[in-house]
């Protein structure tokens, strides 16, 4: 596919995946959709492609959905809108890779669903977050109702999502939304940073560590343990747990090589 609002660039072994309508404050648009689900295609798939970076250009990191695609929408064309919003949200959370949210200005609705759906959120002090839907006469369709109280709990999630009321950086922070808050102008090299970071770990491990955290979230203790002991032991069938602890007791740097089929 070829891409037209959106950058897809690679840079060693790291995708960064930039929204890029900053006239529109990168509004989701079904095509934005579509072109983030390709891309997201592309790099859970290559091999060389280890972790990725999405953000957004100019003044937002996605400043919401098209609300003008979305205006004359019948019921049925805004159940598949839904959809589509979801398909791409599964897309980036199902990831084998590392996938974190750089966000640089508005980050509303479908936005604020977008960076929700990314391992964890990096965001400048200049940051803001909400579900303004409810200022439009509906509700938050592309997640935003599941993730956000899974992220900050019942409580911020239905003053967010019954308000329409925007919050900083440093408070989505404090609620367990944002992860990390940088100074303006430096968020997309902090994300980068961490980005790398994990490009230089094992990748069954990388995978195996999202999938824990996903999957055993919702499940009760038990099970959620049983869950982890079963994913530990696939850990053993890769290259890079034998690279791993050999370069621990070596006490040298460890170079894994593995990838998500070994």
């Amino acid at each position: 596919m070829a891409y037209e609002v959106i950058i897809f660039e690679t840079e060693g072994p790291l995708a960064v995946v930039t929204v890029n309508r900053p006239k529109a404050l990168n509004a989701l648009s079904p095509q934005v959709m579509d072109e983030l689900t390709d891309a997201f295609d592309k790099i859970s798939t290559d091999e060389n492609i280890r972790a990725a970076v999405i953000t957004g250009a100019g003044r937002a990191f996605v400043a919401g959905a098209d609300i003008s695609a979305m205006q004359t929408y019948t019921p049925l064309q805004a159940r598949g809108f839904a959809k589509k919003g979801h398909k791409l949200g599964e897309k980036i959370e199902n990831c084998p890779k590392p996938v974190i949210a750089a966000v640089n200005g508005f980050c509303l609705g479908g936005g604020c669903e977008l960076a929700m759906c990314c391992d964890f959120i990096y965001a400048s002090e200049g940051a803001k977050f909400g579900q303004p839907e409810i200022n439009l006469g509906i509700v938050p369709g592309f997640g935003g109702t599941q993730r956000l109280p899974r992220l900050v709990g019942k409580g911020w999630a239905k003053l967010l999502c019954m308000t329409g009321e925007m919050i900083g950086a440093q408070e989505a922070a404090a609620i367990g939304l944002v992860t990390r808050v940088f100074p303006e102008g430096e968020v997309l090299e902090a994300a980068k940073k961490t980005a790398l970071l994990m490009c230089g770990k094992g990748m069954v491990s990388l995978r195996a560590a999202k999938q824990l955290v996903e999957q055993g979230f919702d499940l009760p203790l038990q099970r959620a343990l049983d869950l982890e002991a079963e994913v530990f032991c696939t850990c053993f069938t890769s290259p890079d747990q034998r690279e791993g602890m050999s370069a621990f007791l070596e006490k040298r740097k460890a170079d894994f090589k593995g990838g998500l089929d070994k």
